[in-house]
């Protein structure tokens, strides 16, 4: 059930993507940046990819490679990560929230400078116990907005719990609010039910068909 969810989750995830203009359709002198969240119990998960134009590419490979050698070292990556992340804010209703210490995948500067090169970058920030019923999150990307265009969505949650009810963008998507509702453990757990009880259905349909 919950790598179904998830693969749910990047199918919807790619269809807002090109449904806002698409990964490959950004210019060549910005630096595409398109953050997920996905608001799950307890907490929230964030990915930020970073693709940058071919003629941004040259002055993002130097924001990295700080020793100018040509190799994207585990210390460089993690200080870009740190940097990216210091310019992200989350907050859980209009509380702020820390993000954990992030993970990343980096591509060869060869691939940057092509313009085919992305970075993914994956964070989380815990979230306290909270009460059944609506809620929200806030999402602000500060990361380079001179030489960047943006993209934010929320992705389907993994948890039964969690149900978003709408998602608002700033005019540049550099802010995004998802409201969500979360359930009781009971409630979850029937919407679960109903869900396999109407798939049972279905799938004994088409049997019969």
């Amino acid at each position: 059930m919950r790598d179904g969810r998830r693969s749910g989750a990047a199918i919807l995830a790619a269809a807002l993507l090109v449904s806002n203009g698409g990964v490959s359709a950004h210019r060549l002198d910005e630096c595409l940046q398109a953050s997920r969240l996905a608001v799950e119990d307890g907490r929230i998960d964030l990915e930020v990819s970073l693709t940058p134009g071919v003629e941004v590419a040259e002055a993002l490979i130097g924001d990295i490679d700080r020793d100018r050698d040509r190799v994207f070292s585990a210390s460089e990556q993690q200080g870009f990560v740190s940097r990216v992340l210091m310019d992200l804010d989350v907050a859980h209703d209009s509380h702020p929230l820390d993000l954990a210490a992030g993970t990343a995948t980096f591509p060869e500067p060869e691939a940057v400078l092509r313009g085919e090169g992305t970075i993914h970058i994956r964070s989380l920030a815990r979230l306290d116990a909270q009460a059944p019923g609506p809620h929200h999150v806030t999402f602000t990307n500060r990361h380079q907005p001179d030489v960047s265009v943006y993209l934010a969505n929320a992705l389907v949650p993994a948890s039964p719990r969690v149900a978003v009810t709408g998602q608002r963008h700033s005019s540049d998507q550099r802010e995004l609010t998802i409201d969500y509702t979360l359930r009781t453990e009971r409630s979850a757990s029937m919407s679960l039910w109903l869900l396999g009880g109407v798939a049972v259905a279905l799938a004994a349909l088409l049997i019969r068909r």
